[in-house]
């Protein structure tokens, strides 16, 4: 398995946390799309960056942080294919994948911890899609 992550600088040091947890505690290929810094950049780049990765198949889920989540995911979510969830809590990790398949998460570098951003990761990671009934609505989010 192999994921994407991405960053603004507002989500830069979140993103370095997660991707220390999913190689070192995980061991799970990351690929780094950026930034690699604090210094000022737009978020629409990086979202975009990481869901292409996944849409074009680069890589198998992805991960994208700015300063709150929202801008990275609405950006990310723009692309043909992605289904990103801002997730703030590990019900919604859970159920993001359980319900609605997710193949991307984002997170706020502001607003979430390393220690829950990690537990978020792990749980939306280890969880299956149920499939049946929510198939449907998948499928109309990706008409």
């Amino acid at each position: 398995m192999k994921i994407a992550l991405a960053s603004d600088h507002g989500g830069f040091e979140l993103k370095e946390a997660i991707k220390k947890h999913l190689t070192e505690d995980r061991k799970i290929e990351v690929l780094d799309l950026g930034t690699d810094s604090t210094a000022s950049v737009d978020y629409p780049v990086y979202g975009h960056k990481a869901a292409h990765a996944v849409a074009d198949g680069e890589a198998d889920l992805g991960i994208v942080c700015c300063g709150t989540g929202i801008g990275i995911s609405m950006a990310a979510n723009k692309v043909k294919g992605i289904r990103c969830a801002l997730c703030t809590n590990e019900y919604m990790a859970e159920f993001t994948k359980r319900h609605n398949n997710a193949n991307m998460l984002a997170f706020g570098g502001r607003t979430t911890t390393p220690d829950l951003a990690n537990r978020m990761v792990d749980i939306w990671l280890d969880t299956e899609y149920e499939g049946g009934r929510h198939q449907r609505r998948v499928d109309q989010i990706e008409e």
